[in-house]
């Protein structure tokens, strides 16, 4: 009972779900449920009154009536079906994209630290394994909603076209077959019925969870064959690598060890085994139903208990019944089995924000950033073997107007830093100030506008130029067009004929243009222009341009920042020049500050070391 309870409050929350984000996908499931449901058993007892009628009397008024009102009621219910199917594929063929909308809005809506935690993005993989694999999730309750409507009507009709088959008696003069009036026998032949109905679909419903035991195997599984079959030979970032180093014969190894079709793996050995032999004993029994129907039906007929006619409608609703029983007892161990498959649905759906959200309002001007010894540390179950901080005990200031270099070596916290400063992240330990005030106290939509921030795993999108730079359908296309230009992608833009309204990419217009790295970045720097926000953070700016390119964005960022503050972060150090002041970080410890010169005299210093590791490359004497 626990088990079922817990069915039932998982289902009903999964339904609440689909009406809240498309009420007319339940109504459209309900309304053709009812109307596919009933049109049978009208025709049927139509039907059966024009076959009595034929092998009867033979009236001509009878029999134009019977047929007229079959051929009538038939058209215009299956009209009406034929409308109200296409109304339900419409809205189901939805159901992938609203499901869709339902986990990409937690995914924006969640703390960024734990749409980047590993535990959360197993879970959401998971999800997507269940729904491709099976259908499972929530998927799964429309479909199980459709089946328990069509079935439960399907045995109401059913049982009031065959209540008379039990109660009509057989003529007393038929011998042996009298035994058929007999209560007793009566109720065995029921329960016969009953029992072979219940058995098919319990049995089936034992087939079906095998996919529940073997799920975790079978998501491994499908996630390799659909990263060879997929990603592998689609995504254009992996396509060089593929081919230089045969990487499609690695995942080819590794997808015969986990493929779900390959005839080792635990889900095909138990569909040639236990799994195949309920599905095949289920499908067998629900044959002896129809064989126990018809003999019982037509011995009946034989006794004289009804006519000709009769026995078409109690065959038919018989089996009907029969089918709308076994499917209403495999719709219901659905539900049970998809039970496991929706405690990883809303176990991601539930993920709390723990993030405080302030209510202050954002200072307009006059900014001065502090951090307090702060510290901070990913989550354990995001890198198990994360034993070290991220960053530990920074303390530093810096204000409006300044422009300060993070640099250091590859792992020492400088986008962490930044993750921080933009508040993506909440500090494990210490405190981050604006203008004296904990940054935590603030709006935090409003605290955010305050950057313009160009990460160096940016991305743009396959849209159009102007609105890639806008991050926005409406775009001020004289600003746009000058931070293109400012960006260093004015020559460029000049070569493209639609200009601003160039599409990016191929992936929804054929039009569209392949940008290389290098004016990737110029588009993501001109997107951090065209916000105006009071903060530029780069990080790792120039790091797909040639060194011409780095000098003009460069001079040109200096010359458009001057009212503004500016953050770098860079590994090449002849950025550092452009800065007022330089922060040097290692192991998660801010260990040196000041201006250029001052940290290229100190030979001690982790400066010195990364500016002589590089000054082969530049002309400028030390």
């Amino acid at each position: 009972m626990k088990k079922w309870t817990k069915t039932v409050q998982l289902t009903l929350r999964g339904f609440k779900i689909w009406w809240q984000e498309n009420p007319r996908l339940m109504i459209s499931v309900l309304i053709c449920g009812i109307l596919n449901a009933l049109t049978p058993y009208v025709e049927i007892w139509l039907l059966a009154r024009l076959i009595d009628e034929i092998a009867g009397g033979r009236d001509p008024q009878t029999l134009t009536a019977y047929a007229l009102a079959l051929t009538s009621t038939s058209a215009v219910l299956s009209l009406l079906c034929a409308g109200l199917t296409r109304w339900k594929n419409v809205q189901t063929a939805c159901l992938w994209h609203i499901q869709n909308k339902v986990f990409a809005k937690k995914l924006l809506s969640m703390d960024f630290a734990d749409v980047e935690d590993c535990h959360v993005q197993e879970l959401r993989s998971r999800i997507w394994q269940n729904t491709d694999s099976g259908g499972w999730g929530l998927y799964k309750l429309i479909e199980c909603l459709d089946a328990v409507i069509r079935s439960v009507l399907s045995m109401i009709s059913a049982i009031v076209l065959t209540a008379s088959l039990f109660i009509l008696p057989v003529t007393a003069d038929t011998g042996f077959l009298t035994i058929l009036n007999h209560p007793v026998f009566v109720l065995l032949m029921a329960v016969i019925m009953l029992g072979v109905t219940l058995a098919a679909p319990l049995l089936a419903v034992r087939s079906g969870s095998y996919w529940v035991t073997y799920a975790d195997e079978n998501q491994l599984g499908n996630r390799l064959f659909g990263f060879w079959l997929g990603s592998l030979g689609n995504d254009r970032s992996k396509a060089l690598d593929v081919r230089i180093y045969r990487q499609d014969i690695l995942s080819r190894n590794h997808l015969k060890r986990y493929n779900p079709f390959v005839p080792t793996a635990k889900l095909p050995r138990a569909a040639r085994g236990p799994m195949g032999a309920y599905q095949a004993l289920s499908g067998a029994v629900s044959q002896l139903f129809v064989g126990a129907a018809y003999i019982y039906v037509c011995l009946k007929a034989l006794g004289g208990a009804f006519g000709v006619g009769s026995i078409v409608q109690y065959v038919s609703a018989l089996i009907a019944l029969s089918g709308g029983l076994s499917t209403l007892i495999k719709a219901l161990g659905d539900l049970k089995n998809n039970t496991a498959f929706l405690r990883t649905v809303f176990e991601f759906l539930d993920i709390p924000n723990k993030m405080t959200q302030g209510d202050l309002s954002v200072p307009t001007k006059e900014y001065e950033f502090e951090f307090r010894n702060v510290s901070y540390r990913y989550p354990d179950h995001s890198y198990p073997n994360q034993e070290e901080y991220a960053l530990r005990n920074v303390s530093m200031t810096f204000r409006a107007g300044q422009r300060l270099a993070v640099v250091g070596t590859n792992g020492s916290g400088k986008t962490t830093f930044i993750k921080l400063l933009c508040r993506l992240y909440d500090p494990t330990e210490g405190v981050i100030l604006l203008n004296g005030t904990d940054i935590r106290k603030y709006d935090h939509q409003a605290y955010m506008k305050l950057f313009s921030v160009v990460f160096q795993d940016f991305r743009l999108l396959s849209f159009g130029l102007g609105q890639n730079v806008a991050g926005s359908m409406n775009v001020d296309m004289h600003s746009a067009e000058q931070c293109l230009r400012d960006a260093g992608f004015g020559t460029r833009l000049d070569k493209l004929p639609q200009g601003l309204s160039t599409t990016l990419y191929k992936d929804f217009d054929a039009q569209g243009i392949d940008i290389s790295g290098g004016e990737a970045q110029k588009i993501a720097l001109a997107r951090a222009l065209y916000k105006d926000a009071p903060f530029v953070i780069l990080d790792e700016p120039t790091a797909a341009l040639d060194p011409v390119a780095e000098f003009e964005v460069y001079d040109s960022m200096n010359q458009m920042t001057r009212e503004k503050s500016t953050l770098f972060i860079s590994h090449r150090l002849s950025s550092c020049r452009f800065c007022d002041d330089i922060a040097v970080f290692h192991e998660g410890k801010l260990i040196q500050r000041g201006s250029h010169d001052v940290l290229v005299r100190d030979r001690s210093g982790m400066y010195y070391r990364l500016w002589q590791a590089q000054a082969q490359y530049y002309d400028a004497e030390i």
